[in-house]
């Protein structure tokens, strides 16, 4: 019988993505400030964004490292995780009677409970920005070993843009929202955060891929 070989960093990448996909949804029930920035204002994000940021990271580092086709089925099997705690979430809030001596059901569900909308929506933004990132990050500049630091902050940018235009889209249209307003102050936010984390931390990703594959 054929054995299969993983390499160390795929293999610790890919736990450490199917982990972040479901932590991502979990965070973004808190909206967390970003200070006030010149010419910009009063910066507020849902604090997912910094595990989603991290999702964006590591499927760049694979695509470094392993090539397009890898990283996008490191993306595709990101759906399993999120659809799993999406079930999960919505039984334990909604079939699972709780105890009756604990009293913070309804914060509870308020706090992780979400609309069948918005699990449609987070599920169609995750995957069409985390597979143009991809593609984005394997094209610009020709692609594995040129300007790493470059493809990873472009790519990240127009993948954030494209991710909140959709989620805010679909999770809100119809209603009696300013979503013109919603969607520039969370595309400015995830912008300055993109250029914050993301140079660096694509290098360090890929620099530790190397690493442990070595070891």
């Amino acid at each position: 019988m054929q054995t299969v070989t993983i390499p160390r960093s795929l293999f610790a990448f890919s736990l450490l993505y199917g982990g972040l996909c479901v932590l991502a949804g979990v965070m973004g029930v808190k909206l967390a400030s970003l200070g006030s920035w010149p010419l910009l204002g009063d910066l507020a994000v849902e604090s997912g964004i910094f595990a989603f940021l991290f999702l964006v990271i590591i499927s760049s580092a694979v695509a470094e490292l392993f090539g397009q086709d890898r990283a996008n089925q490191l993306v595709r099997y990101g759906f399993v995780p999120l659809i799993v705690s999406m079930v999960m979430l919505t039984v334990v809030i909604r079939l699972v009677p709780p105890a009756p001596f604990w009293g913070d059901q309804e914060a509870f569900a308020k706090l992780l409970g979400q609309g069948v909308r918005m699990q449609f929506a987070g599920l169609i933004s995750y995957g069409t920005s985390q597979t143009l990132n991809v593609y984005l990050f394997s094209r610009i500049a020709g692609g594995q070993g040129k300007a790493l630091v470059l493809r990873a902050w472009i790519a990240s940018i127009l993948s954030q843009i494209v991710d909140t235009i959709l989620f805010i889209t679909i999770s809100f249209y119809g209603q009696d929202m300013p979503l013109g307003q919603i969607m520039e102050g969370q595309i400015i936010s995830k912008l300055v955060l993109s250029t914050i984390m993301v140079p660096p931390l694509i290098v360090v990703f890929v620099k530790l891929g190397r690493w442990l594959d070595r070891a």
